[in-house]
């Protein structure tokens, strides 16, 4: 890990996780009907912080209560965006078909779907070929006359020794990869505002 995002973010800090960001959420779920589906693709930084450790509680729960293998839910599926996609969507049937509004029978429906997503996710990992003791980045092919990636968009090497360290460790990376996008943006917003100041102070003051 870097220097700046040790100045960030300290490891430690997330043995008593409480997201800044998390009140805000729980009060906006509850007061703006059913559960939304994530975007993680256009989440900031710390609604990605706090989604991410959200889902990791979840997962964690759903693998010892269905007893569910390494084949369908791996510990490193935090590094491949198409297994979160496929872990999200089912977090967010979950919590549709166990809110309190919801239909009594509706959880039937969410574990009869749960086995279909099984299949799903077990030819997903077979795909990307991550292991309990092994895995390796998945991407797709790049087409002709396509950029490599940023060397931003690089995570960190895997930990396979601890896979908690491994997921914190990933996290601290997103998370600053997307405070990065971020201040580029402002900075562009600002530099654009600063141009459209200096154009108002440049014009001739009208006639009256």
């Amino acid at each position: 890990m870097d220097e700046t995002t040790e100045e960030v973010f300290d490891i430690e800090d997330y043995d008593d996780f409480e997201p800044a960001a998390a009140e805000e959420t729980d009060n906006a779920s509850e007061t703006d009907g059913p559960p939304r589906p994530i975007v993680w693709a256009a989440l900031s930084s710390d609604e990605a912080e706090y989604e991410w450790l959200r889902l990791n509680e979840w997962v964690e729960d759903l693998r010892r209560t269905f007893a569910t293998p390494a084949q369908i839910i791996p510990p490193f599926w935090h590094r491949h965006p198409i297994l979160v996609e496929h872990l999200s969507a089912l977090h967010t049937h979950w919590l549709a078909a166990y809110d309190p509004e919801q239909h009594g029978s509706a959880p039937f429906g969410w574990i009869r779907d749960l086995d279909e997503w099984k299949q799903r996710m077990r030819e997903q990992v077979a795909m990307i070929g991550t292991r309990m003791d092994a895995d390796r980045p998945f991407r797709a092919a790049p087409w002709p006359g396509e950029p490599a990636p940023d060397s931003e968009e690089t995570p960190p090497a895997v930990n396979l020794a601890d896979r908690y360290d491994d997921l914190v460790t990933f996290i601290l990376w997103d998370v600053r990869r997307r405070r990065v996008i971020e201040d580029r943006y402002y900075a562009l917003v600002a530099e654009v505002a600063d141009l459209d100041q200096e154009g108002r102070d440049d014009q001739p003051p009208s006639a009256e």
